[in-house]
């Protein structure tokens, strides 16, 4: 019942299992979805797909639609702690056979998770960040039916992969060393949480406007499970992003909003100019504020500004803000 009525800006964490793996859901406003609930708001995360990272981008975008529709994330199966009464898969066999902490199983994972979780008349405004964005273009091709108001699509990791600059540093280690670079993070989960905290804001010490919400998601992420499978995720992402899917784009295109960074190693600026060139009448934006690729970092207050900027922007919207 406190659920239910959890409008005002107060998070709720839910571990639910999904697909049969272990899967957490950050929720501002409205726990659980009828058909009164016009509109939601749902985060597809990058890689790691932590969604504790994206919590001051939520809290920004259901302040600023000022609390009427719910803002909700969905993790990545595998992609947190499971608390202390639940493992990190319910069901071994279905997990393994839909290979659920893969690329095509975590596609499979997000649609599962709509289809119990969010009544079908609601409408969508999905928001994908990195990889994200590839699996809300796969979400929308098989599910053609999804009630997608607008997909946003920041900082789109969608093509060439492994071409990209981070790519080619990230493919050896992912593809054909992971196993090595699972050692030290074994090593790492061994470690107390407040030496692991430590060490991360060290880590992270030359970003000066570190949002001090990320620090306790990532101590979660060197837990081991967690960083193995997103390890292993990253492996299928090396592999299995190759072109574009142009198909998916054209058809979706109107609801469609691409943004790009300026000095994005992933996805970089030709990747930019070549999906422009192929759909110049498409919403595409090359970002002019120097948002890093990892806006979560340092920037998801002024990232979730801006998208409410163009959604309220959007005239196709007028009905439900």
């Amino acid at each position: 019942e406190q659920c239910s009525l959890n409008r005002g800006n107060e998070p709720h964490t839910d571990f639910i299992y999904c697909c049969g793996a272990i899967t957490e859901v950050l929720k501002y406003g409205p726990c659980q979805l009828h058909s009164g609930h016009k509109v939601l708001f749902l985060i597809i995360p990058g890689n790691p797909g932590v969604v504790g990272f994206y919590t001051t981008f939520i809290k920004t975008l259901h302040k600023m639609f000022g609390y009427r529709h719910p803002v909700w994330a969905v993790s990545h199966a595998g992609h947190c702690v499971p608390p202390d009464s639940m493992d990190m898969v319910e069901d071994a066999s279905l997990a393994v056979e839909g290979d659920v902490f893969g690329l095509n199983g975590q596609v499979e994972h997000k649609l599962a998770f709509l289809r119990k979780h969010v009544p079908r008349e609601t409408s969508l405004v999905l928001v994908g960040h990195s990889i994200g964005c590839y699996i809300i273009l796969e979400m929308m091709k098989r599910d053609p039916d999804l009630k997608v108001l607008k997909a946003i699509m920041l900082f789109p990791t969608i093509e060439r992969m492994a071409q990209s600059p981070q790519g080619k540093v990230m493919t050896p280690m992912l593809c054909h060393m992971r196993y090595v670079a699972y050692l030290p993070v074994f090593l790492l989960s061994l470690l107390p949480d407040s030496l692991k905290s430590s060490l991360i804001k060290l880590v992270l010490s030359g970003i000066h406007y570190l949002d001090p919400t990320i620090v306790q998601p990532t101590v979660g992420l060197l837990s081991g499970d967690c960083a193995a499978n997103a390890m292993y995720m990253g492996g299928q992402e090396m592999r299995k992003v190759l072109e574009r899917d142009n198909t998916a784009i054209e058809k979706n295109l109107e609801k469609l909003i691409f943004y790009y960074g300026a000095s994005d190693h992933w996805c970089p600026v030709q990747y930019y100019q070549d999906i422009k060139q192929d759909f110049p009448h498409g919403d595409i934006k090359l970002c002019k504020n120097g948002f890093r690729h990892a806006f979560v970092l340092d920037a998801g207050r002024e990232v979730a500004e801006m998208v409410v900027e163009w959604i309220r922007g959007d005239m196709s919207f007028l009905f439900f803000f």
